[in-house]
């Protein structure tokens, strides 16, 4: 008979943060398959590391590692994985989401979309700051420099107080801005934030302002309108990349030196970057007629006809402005209103395809898998929240 493992998740699970409880999934998970763990909810497993009887000491520990409970393992000799990318440095193997990953990803949206000015919103910590060096990279090399950022404390909202002064912050921030502004945001709520601080303006998003958050959280990205295009990281691998190395690791492999990042899912695209800036107007109608009409069942001639343009003629100005076809613009237009479709309900595949204009549900099907690499169902189940 195989001898069970005791495994303490230490994740701070009464927080109820997206983060923690998707690696709490990723981890079950995990064990559900290996079916020799027996996983325990221990908020300080360091106390009971010595115990005996139905309480034993643990195998191993899965953790938003604190400086005290790494020390305890270490002593104990007990295998600790870290998820904890804020903390402070701590002597065990870490596996976090790519956050330099994610803020790449959000850069190539925007830049994709027209924006030439791209700035970031995020807290004072390791994980933003990453996010924040992915970002510069993908401008730098995009030949397009990232404005002023903002990076404030995890306790913005904490007291009435340290809201004034965040509100500030913020409004001073957004003083100095030169629209249209594509913005990337270390956490969907603060995109949000920034969203309130634009209507306030009289500022539109997406078109003058775009937004792109992480984290993916449901409640907040869908509502209210606009809805938020976000970063959905993966945390569920994370937990399951965790524990899965814990297992290693508790066979006796070494712990790995450099951290364990896991790359992000996807970008969910929804209204708040729905816009795409071109300085060629007549583009910009094309643009326009291909939104307002995608979910026909539209061709390149009908834009061209629309502008009173022969297609030659429309599609070299669109290739000058866009470098891509009008053609292409369509089909990515469909798919990206067919992943926002995908995750956010239920909806048949055949209807689907009819109201975005693909005509045909096995259409949609081949379309979507040759731009994203996964079929609409693989899409849907990744990343459908209920």
């Amino acid at each position: 008979m195989v001898k069970r493992r005791r495994v303490a998740l230490a994740l701070e699970l009464e927080w109820f943060y997206r983060y923690t409880l998707d690696v709490f999934a990723g981890a079950q998970e995990y064990a559900r398959q290996c079916e020799r763990w027996e996983c325990v909810i221990d908020p300080y497993p360091e106390l009971s590391m010595h115990a005996k009887g139905p309480a034993r000491a643990y195998d191993g520990i899965i953790a938003r590692a604190t400086p005290a409970l790494a020390a305890a393992a270490r002593r104990a000799g007990v295998p600790l994985v870290n998820v904890r990318y804020d903390g402070p440095a701590i002597d065990a193997p870490l596996v976090v989401p790519d956050s330099e990953a994610g803020g790449r990803m959000a850069v190539e949206h925007l830049l994709a979309r027209g924006f030439k000015t791209v700035s970031y919103i995020g807290y004072c910590a390791r994980g933003d700051k990453v996010m924040l060096r992915g970002i510069r990279e993908a401008l730098t090399k995009a030949g397009v420099s990232c404005a002023k950022p903002l990076l404030v404390s995890e306790r913005y909202a904490a007291r009435p107080e340290n809201w004034r002064k965040f509100s500030a912050r913020l409004n001073e921030w957004m003083d100095g801005w030169s629209l249209p502004m594509g913005i990337c945001a270390g956490y969907d709520l603060l995109a949000r934030y920034v969203a309130n601080a634009c209507e306030h303006r009289g500022w539109n998003v997406p078109r003058d302002v775009a937004l792109v958050g992480s984290c993916d959280e449901p409640l907040v990205c869908n509502h209210p309108n606009p809805s938020l295009t976000s970063i959905d990281f993966g945390y569920d691998r994370v937990g399951y990349r965790a524990a899965e190395l814990l297992d290693e690791m508790m066979d006796g492999a070494p712990a790995p030196r450099q951290p364990v990042l896991v790359q992000p899912s996807a970008l969910i695209p929804r209204q708040s970057t729905d816009a795409l800036v071109v300085d060629d107007k007549t583009v910009a109608a094309a643009l326009r007629f291909i939104a307002e009409h995608g979910h026909e069942p539209i061709r390149v001639s009908h834009v061209a006809k629309s502008l009173h343009l022969t297609r030659r003629t429309l599609e070299r100005r669109f290739r000058a402005a866009l470098r891509r076809s009008i053609a292409d613009e369509i089909v990515r237009l469909r798919v990206e209103r067919a992943k926002r479709r995908l995750a956010e309900d239920s909806t048949p595949f055949k209807r689907l395809a009819a109201e975005l204009g693909f005509g045909d549900a096995e259409r949609m099907c081949a379309v979507f898998k040759r731009v994203e690499g996964v079929t609409p169902r693989v899409y849907r189940r990744n990343h459908r929240r209920e």
